[in-house]
Formats: structure tokens, C-alpha cells, sequence
């Protein structure tokens, strides 16, 4: 999976990024009630707060040098990008807000350790349990479409647009403009195990685009001009997220992400939770159409592990976090690319000096 060592000054833009901020986004990591950082980044935290209490300038950088070595991940890489988006909702329905954002119903369980269902991939997160305890697969998208859920009283929100509901489903999280009045904050609560397939590829398979170049943007304004379909290609992703209140992030902050701490634009990471600890720091490079109008431009930036997502599998696969709203979507929904990541492991570890 990893390379030999590399050297600092292997990694074209490794000088040229901001090393302070970056250790400041690890160092939230070394804060109490969070998942556990691997015994191996832990013991950092020490050393790691006196490089940012430092008055050196360079103390950051000389400290992720002094305490780490790179190793590239090799593997193919590949990275997406992605946001929080801001809608309008209602807390009621009616008056055009139609589509509902679900809470978690109680019965779904999670199967850590438990036998896998009839009907789920076999490395399902989620099930139901059954009035009896027995463990069911959930409904799928298209079931909860038909009414599978109705009458819990599972609705956090109603949105207009059924496009925009799948969207929060892709991104996550989404801020709520509430017709009520005041604003709503959602973030992911958990989700029915089914597969997770991008609806984006039938536009390739009916020859409507090449592989790669389906962006969010493509696909939206395709839906917008060809209505009837909107129902049918949602269908195809099976996999369906539910939701909750999030209060733990202030108003100008990020999302909270799966580490469980608000997610900061340009420098946390989504990954593969089976091949990567939240925390770990990961350099990536790629040159991605991030510009003002998609301009081309290089992206060499230190990252922090923090999140996670149904369609971000495999040890090289990464998500970048733009920020919130329409400007950070636009961003965000140009990523398709390959990248080249380098994993900054703890000198000390098992096969390092």
C-alpha cells in the first residue's frame, strides 16, 4: 500500500503550503470526547502543541519533518470534491415543499459484529430490526420514495426540489433557509446499507456524456431540462441517508464531519475509514479547475482525515471539502480528477526509522 520513505523535498509544493494552519487542523484531533487517535499520532500531540505555541516561524514545518516521514499510497488516486449546501426548507409541508429530509428511525441498528442481512452487501453498516429483533434489510431509496417510512414522523424538513434533498444525501450536511423564519443545520445520522451507485452514470450510458465528465453541474442542469426523469434516475441509487439536527457547529463554521468536528474548506479530507484513521495527515497533489471559472490550477496541500462518504473506498480515494453555499458548490462540483497522495507516517512506526 505504501511506498518506500520519501524525502520532504520530494513532494513538489510541500514548501510553498501554509504548515502552521495545517497543524492546527491536526491538533483539534488532540482534543478529549473525540474518536481516539491511533497511539502512534497521539504521542505527537505533545510536541506537536509546542511547534504552534512556537514564536519560530517555521516550527510548524519542522515539526511535521522532524516527527514524520512520506510514504506515497500506491494506488491509483483519485479525488472529488464536495460541500455544504444551502437550500430553502420548511418545517412544514405544503406551499411547494414537498420532499422530506428523515431523521433516523429507532429501528435501525447498527451491525458492528453482527450477522449481515439477506439483501445487503456484506459490508453493510446499518439493518432493521424487526418488531421480533430480527435483522431486516432496510427499505431502499426507491421503497422510502413510495412511502416505505411515511407516518414515523421521521420529517426534520421539507424541501421543494427533490434534486436538491439527493444532493444533501451526497453531500452530507446541508444549511436549511427555513420559510418559518431562522435557519436549520442537518448532518448525517446514518443510512440504510444498500449500494451506493452514481446516478450521473446514465447520462454515459445513453451517450449523453463521456466517463468523467458528469459534474455535478452537467447533471443538474440535464434533470432541470428533462423533468420525467428525475424520479426514475434518483431510483438508481439505492443507498439512502437520514438525518439530524446538528447544534455543535457555530453559524460560521463548518459541518460537523465524522470525526466529529466542524469540517475546514480546503483541508479536511474524506476518506476510506478502513484504510485511514481520522487524523491522519495525507499531502495531496493534483491539478484541479479550482479557479475562478474552473481555471486550471495546482493543488499541493497538507490534509487532515475527517470524514468519510458511501462512495469514498480504497486507501488512494479522497473527498475535499470546499466550505458551504453556492460558490463552494460550484467548486466543488468541477473535481473529478486523479491526485497523487502521500501519507505522512510517524517516524517510529512499524517499518519506519
Amino acid at each position: 500500500m505504501l511506498s518506500a520513505p520519501l524525502t520532504f523535498a520530494d513532494l513538489s509544493g510541500w514548501a510553498g503550503d501554509d504548515h502552521r494552519a495545517a497543524l492546527s487542523a491536526f491538533l483539534r484531533h488532540c482534543r478529549e470526547r473525540l474518536p481516539v487517535l491511533p497511539g502512534d499520532l497521539a504521542r505527537l500531540c505533545a510536541p506537536a502543541r509546542a511547534a504552534a505555541e512556537s514564536n519560530e516561524p517555521l516550527a510548524a514545518r519542522a515539526f511535521l519533518e522532524r516527527h514524520f516521514e512520506p510514504r506515497r499510497i500506491v494506488a491509483d488516486g483519485f479525488v472529488t470534491g464536495y460541500f455544504e449546501p444551502e437550500y430553502d426548507g420548511a418545517r412544514q409541508p405544503g406551499g411547494g415543499y414537498d420532499t422530506p429530509l428523515l431523521a433516523r428511525p429507532p429501528e435501525l441498528v447498527a451491525l458492528a459484529g453482527r450477522p449481515v442481512p439477506e439483501g445487503l452487501p456484506a459490508d453493510a453498516p446499518f439493518a432493521f430490526a424487526d418488531s421480533a429483533g430480527r435483522l431486516v434489510a432496510p427499505p431502499d431509496r426507491g421503497e422510502i420514495m413510495d412511502g416505505a417510512l411515511d407516518g414515523r414522523g421521521l420529517e426534520l424538513v421539507w424541501l421543494a426540489d427533490p434534486v436538491d434533498a439527493f444532493y444533501v444525501h451526497v453531500q452530507g450536511s446541508a444549511r436549511i433557509r427555513l420559510r418559518e423564519g431562522g435557519s436549520l443545520r442537518v448532518g448525517y445520522a446514518g443510512k440504510t446499507g444498500h449500494p451506493y451507485s452514481a446516478i450521473g452514470r446514465v447520462m454515459i450510458e445513453r451517450g449523453l456524456a463521456e466517463p468523467g465528465t458528469v459534474t455535478m453541474q452537467v447533471l443538474r442542469k440535464w434533470l432541470a431540462e428533462n423533468p420525467a426523469e428525475i424520479d426514475a434516475v434518483l431510483r438508481r441509487n439505492r443507498s439512502y441517508i437520514f438525518f439530524r439536527e446538528v447544534s455543535e457547529a457555530a453559524e460560521h463554521e463548518g459541518p460537523v464531519g465524522a470525526a466529529g468536528l466542524p469540517l475546514l474548506p480546503g483541508r479536511s479530507l474524506a476518506v476510506d475509514a478502513a484504510h485511514h484513521a481520522y487524523g491522519a495527515l495525507v499531502f495531496v497533489s493534483a491539478d484541479l479547475p479550482s479557479g475562478p471559472n474552473g481555471a486550471q490550477e495546482q493543488f499541493r496541500r497538507l490534509m487532515i482525515a475527517e470524514d468519510t462518504g458511501s462512495a469514498i473506498i480504497g486507501p488512494a480515494r479522497g473527498d475535499i471539502f470546499f466550505g458551504s453555499g453556492e460558490a463552494a458548490g460550484e467548486r466543488a462540483g468541477r473535481i473529478q480528477h486523479r491526485a497523487d497522495m502521500v501519507l505522512l507516517v510517524p517516524r517510529g512506526r512499524e517499518g519506519a526509522p
